[in-house]
């Protein structure tokens, strides 16, 4: 069966970039007649308090978009990521890294697209002594050693996608120095056992598939669909954050209803006259009917 879902990190209230992923993601998954599932992204649990994620809950019901299973909170789910950590490390392909941010930003690495800096590699060939010596005064996180070879993906909205996961992506940690999972882990694992068949988020999250694609090869899950979106921005034309508070939710939902908010997100996704009320309905069927004439 056809399954989406939205999975945001609970560390602020929504904006309107963050609704219209929400959005997307939904009539997706009804347009092709499946269901649609909400997961809490909560694994760094200090910046994601449990509030956050009861205010995006109530959000996404004020709209109309209600989970149609349980919703997960990853911040819940450690022990079934070890068991995919563990299976990784069974096979050879995680190391202990001892590199700090600072480590990185002062190194010469290359960068990715996005401006991150590509993991060189320094910790893959340290030797039992020097990792002890290390082990001294640091906590290791655990990386995965990527190969030198060309993933390839494509996606439902940019079409072919390509890179090289070593030189273009760089290992990259699934375990915190903390021991909490990192996203690339738990995402990977959420989606494949919650039976996602297709994966709708924004263009910034494009470098992550790569990833992702590849842990569920490792991890023998099916691989979903990919459809990434392009990015509401503002006026101004900067990219829509929490930080700036631009467009929050919150604040609309002082002022609008919701058929005027579902109005606001799909004429700025360039779908509908601007002004215009819609319902979820009426979303749906420009899905729909956009679906029909491609």
């Amino acid at each position: 069966m056809h399954t989406g879902r939205f999975a945001p990190s609970p560390s602020g209230r929504m904006h309107l970039g963050n609704v219209y992923a929400a959005l997307m993601s939904w009539l997706y998954a009804r347009a092709q007649g499946g269901r649609w599932l909400v997961r809490i992204e909560d694994l760094d649990t200090m910046r994601c308090p449990r509030h956050f994620a009861d205010e995006i809950i109530d959000d996404l019901h004020w709209l109309g978009l209600d989970s149609d299973g349980e919703i997960l909170y990853q911040s819940e789910r450690a022990d079934i990521y070890l068991d995919a950590f563990n299976m990784l490390k069974s096979k050879g392909l995680v190391y202990d890294c001892f590199c700090s941010r600072a480590d990185l930003r002062a190194s010469s690495a290359p960068h990715s697209s996005d401006g991150t800096p590509i993991y060189p590699g320094t910790c893959r060939l340290l030797t039992p002594e020097q990792k002890s010596e290390l082990l001294k005064t640091r906590r290791p996180s655990q990386r995965v050693h990527l190969p030198d070879e060309f993933s390839e993906f494509n996606d439902l909205t940019y079409g072919v996608q390509r890179c090289n996961l070593l030189r273009d992506c760089g290992d990259f940690v699934v375990r915190r120095a903390d021991g909490v999972f990192a996203y690339q882990l738990a995402v990977t694992v959420d989606d494949a056992l919650s039976g996602v068949t297709e994966v709708v988020r924004g263009c910034d999250l494009m470098p992550s598939a790569h990833l992702q694609i590849f842990l569920y090869k490792q991890l023998g899950y099916n691989v979903p669909d990919f459809r990434h979106l392009p990015l509401l921005t503002a006026p101004d034309g900067r990219r829509l954050s929490k930080r700036d508070d631009d467009a929050n939710i919150s604040a609309l939902r002082a002022t609008h209803t919701p058929n005027q908010v579902l109005g606001i997100i799909m004429h700025a996704a360039g779908r509908c006259p601007e002004g215009a009320e819609l319902s979820l309905d009426d979303c749906l069927q420009l899905v729909v009917d956009d679906c029909k004439n491609k």
